[in-house]
């Protein structure tokens, strides 16, 4: 069973490996790996029911397919909410925010937003990852990578597991 879920994650995470016009559309590739990501990382209080909040800033095609694909499925005892965010103010009340490219500048009102809560931060720019986003976005070679950033992981509470760490450049 383990074999085929790991099998299914590097499938999937592969999906963005190269461009191409053939290829799926690069939104639909983030939420995918999002969606994936998820599976691979513990959360303080997964054990609880309610709501297990995903907000986006900026990017409408992320959140459209987000929401399309995965909004009211289980997750757990939880069940997925995907929202979109109008402002970083909203970031608290969710489980994880994607900010995408075009609000990268938001970043910095993120994290004050949320401080040491557990929410995983996901973005889609250069540097983030160093600033201290959880996992970040990378193109190197024409191919879609993601970073780790095991401090910011640890400062959030939130466990990786090893498959997703091994794929990961890890900061």
């Amino acid at each position: 069973m383990r074999k085929v879920v790991l099998l299914s994650l590097f499938v999937v995470l592969s999906a963005g490996a190269g461009f191409s016009q053939s290829e799926k559309p690069m939104h639909e590739i983030h939420a995918a790996m999002i969606y994936n990501f998820l599976k691979y990382i513990q959360w303080p209080d997964d054990g609880s029911a309610g709501e297990f909040v995903v907000g986006v800033l900026g990017e409408d095609n992320v959140f459209n397919t987000l929401k399309s694909y995965y909004d009211g499925k289980p997750k757990g005892a939880k069940k997925y909410a995907i929202k979109k965010l109008a402002d970083a103010s909203e970031a608290a009340s969710c489980a994880v925010v994607y900010i995408g490219k075009n609000k990268s500048k938001e970043f910095d009102n993120v994290k004050n937003a949320i401080g040491s809560k557990s929410i995983l931060t996901i973005t889609d720019s250069f540097n983030l990852g160093k600033k201290g986003s959880c996992i970040n976005f990378k193109v190197i070679d024409d191919k879609l990578k993601f970073e780790i950033n095991q401090a910011s992981m640890n400062g959030a509470s939130l466990k990786v597991a090893g498959q997703l760490s091994s794929m990961a450049i890890l900061i």
